[in-house]
């Protein structure tokens, strides 16, 4: 059920100290790797949100154990995967394309589905591409059916992941356990957020797999085991960037404890954003600083590598002085909306000036007012409407329970934000 939300408008300068919890994408690689591994791993923590929790249960549907532990943390068992099986994706990107080449694995039918929005996000290129490696495989897009044999030849694919960097990160994660290995190759336009899949890579290579990613669009992965790890899981930096730019928006300062030195998370890339955009960006041992100047300026940026960011952005965009261009950023149409879209309608429901273009969107700031924002199931669009709301009064988000996606409880966390001692 959708949840309408009235986002609070600041009284001044936003101060806060915001712990963010772990990363989405670290937990679900962690939890694919930690089930194909030759013994029990902890994965220390992780994210407790709607996509990990989908993850968890997905697993534990084919047998696999994935119990709670001390602090918050999970301990996974692997067993042999069996069907029959059915796996919820909700809207998680990475269930629907991580679990799939790891099911594979199993022996007997194993179903997925998903909200009714998942079913057209786009799925046929990893279900191809599982089909080509030996894997009996029933529909191109969810619900779809893997009729498990217990094993999977692999061997070489050539994919389009122009629409989406999990199509080569899920067949990499489960590569080491096909009999030949994988080897994937890219032919299309160039592949978005490449982060993500070097993030992949990092986390194969920690786990003893070998991984040769020399040429350009081709990852190849050597059959061989998989090692049992205890990971801990890193601040999810894009949850971060609404807490970051709630000091952008009013002049404040925020905090986020626990900001990594180095990262393979595409997030890692606000610190750049964020100063473009005018304000001051201070890495201390407290964590990432963040203080937001009188007035935010525009920008033209390029995010296909960071296009998870597009929301958060567009959302400052309607804010600063000078218009603003998104470019590279047109396979989030595919995403849990249309993102592009969404965000031209929403920001120009409120009085603004945003524009669609192929590939992403120029944002001329304008006065805004009230209203409701769409959030169209997506998490990423309800906190940007929640940042807008922090200067203009009166907006309403439609379904603030989207953002469970990925952030336990961010109505908590935005609220215990503004009501922190530093913040007025």
């Amino acid at each position: 059920m959708t949840q309408q939300w009235s986002a609070p408008t600041a009284d001044g300068p936003v101060e806060a100290t915001v712990p963010v919890p772990g990363s989405k994408s670290i937990t679900n690689r962690a939890l694919v790797l930690a089930a194909l591994a030759d013994g029990p791993s902890t994965v220390h923590a992780p994210l407790r949100s709607r996509d990990t929790l989908l993850m968890a249960a997905g697993l534990r549907s084919l047998g696999v154990g994935v119990e709670d532990g001390p602090d918050g943390s999970w301990l996974v068992t692997p067993r042999p995967m069996q069907g029959p099986a059915r796996v919820d994706c909700g809207l998680a990107g990475t269930v629907m394309r991580f679990l799939p080449p790891a099911a594979a694995l199993a022996v007997g039918d194993v179903t997925f589905d998903g909200d009714p929005h998942a079913r057209n996000r786009p799925m046929a290129t990893i279900l191809d591409a599982l089909r080509v490696l030996g894997a009996d495989v029933d529909g191109d897009g969810l619900p779809f059916t893997l009729h498990g044999k217990g094993g999977v030849p692999g061997g070489e694919v050539t994919v389009d992941a122009s629409a989406s960097s999990q199509f080569v990160s899920g067949l990499l994660l489960s590569g080491a356990r096909y009999e030949s290995g994988v080897t994937v190759r890219h032919d299309g336009e160039p592949v978005p957020s490449l982060p993500h899949i070097d993030m992949t890579v990092a986390m194969l290579r920690e786990a003893g797999v070998a991984v040769d990613d020399s040429a350009p669009d081709e990852w190849r992965v050597e059959p061989g085991p998989i090692a049992a790890l205890d990971r801990h899981v890193e601040p999810d930096l894009s949850n971060a960037t609404p807490f970051l730019a709630a000091a952008a928006v009013t002049g404040g300062r925020v905090t986020i404890p626990g900001w990594p030195d180095r990262t393979t998370q595409p997030g890692g890339a606000v610190r750049d954003l964020f100063r473009r955009l005018g304000c001051e960006v201070e890495l201390t041992a407290g964590g990432l600083v963040l203080t937001g100047p009188r007035e935010l300026v525009g920008l033209d940026v390029d995010l296909k590598n960071e296009s998870e960011l597009t929301p958060t952005v567009a959302a400052l965009a309607a804010l600063a002085r000078g218009r603003t261009r998104i470019r590279g950023v047109a396979h989030i149409r595919g995403h849990e909306t249309d993102r592009i879209a969404a965000l031209a309608a929403e920001i120009n429901r409120l009085g603004g000036d945003a524009e669609e273009t192929e590939d992403g969107l120029v944002i001329t700031p304008r006065p805004l007012h009230g209203g409701v924002w769409r959030a169209y199931a997506d998490h990423r669009m309800a906190t940007a409407g929640a940042i807008i709301g922090l200067v203009v009064e009166g907006v309403s988000v439609d379904d603030i329970g989207s953002t469970t996606k990925t952030i336990p409880d961010f109505p908590g966390m935005w609220s215990a934000m503004l009501s922190q001692p530093g913040a007025r």
